[in-house]
């Protein structure tokens, strides 16, 4: 068997998922959502490759909260790919609290971070998944040019760092077709079973390990 690669996914509550913060092996404590979804389908078709996998996501995080803790929850783990999904609290707690970050602060903070990363690990890969909502519970028609914008700023950082970019936007604009967007996303934000396993499927098809 091969010593497989360090896959770690870092966000906010959508990646956090309820994780268990206890013990810190590789493949569990993943939470209930695409991160675990995610993790089973590598590890269930490629038992070969032995993948280790880790879910540092924690609720509430802003890009902010994500950069401060960036170092002892990321570089010194020394990961070979990182996937990130952070954005929709910066424009969340702007709303809620007025306690967001605005766009071009976002962006600011978003590069140094990935060029911190690239300085300290010149190896690794990164994937940049898209912040994204949809309108129904606390989400207003307001949030949707601010989300566009972070969308486009991820969007944007994908293309300067080399890093395979994760639609989760388009997909939850192409499920709402189907179904109410309250079935993908229960408040909005956070998505079902069913939304996480469509994020699921997108991460798998977007990266290539």
């Amino acid at each position: 068997m091969t010593s497989g690669l360090t896959i770690l996914f870092q966000g906010d509550s959508i990646t956090d998922c309820g994780r268990s913060r206890e013990g810190s092996a590789p493949n569990s404590s993943l939470g209930g959502g695409y991160v675990q979804m995610t993790a089973a389908k590598l590890l269930s078709s490629a038992p070969d490759q032995n993948y280790k996998l880790f879910n540092r996501g924690i609720s509430g995080n802003r890009i902010v909260d994500l950069y401060a803790r960036w170092k002892s929850d990321a570089l010194n783990m020394k990961p070979d790919v990182i996937s990130i999904l952070i954005g929709v609290n910066d424009t969340w707690h702007e709303f809620g609290s007025r306690n967001g970050v605005e766009v071009p602060r976002y962006e600011k903070i978003y590069r140094e971070l990935l060029q911190w990363t690239i300085d300290v690990l010149p190896e690794v890969k990164l994937v940049l998944c898209e912040p994204f909502v949809l309108v129904c519970g606390a989400v207003t028609p307001e949030w949707v040019p601010e989300i566009n914008a972070r969308r486009e700023t991820v969007k944007k950082l994908a293309a300067e760092f080399n890093a395979p970019f994760i639609p989760f936007q388009q997909v939850f604009d192409a499920a709402v077709k189907k179904a109410p967007a309250e079935y993908w996303l229960s408040d909005g934000v956070h998505p079902s079973y069913a939304g996480h396993a469509l994020m699921a499927e997108a991460w798998l098809k977007n990266v290539k390990l």
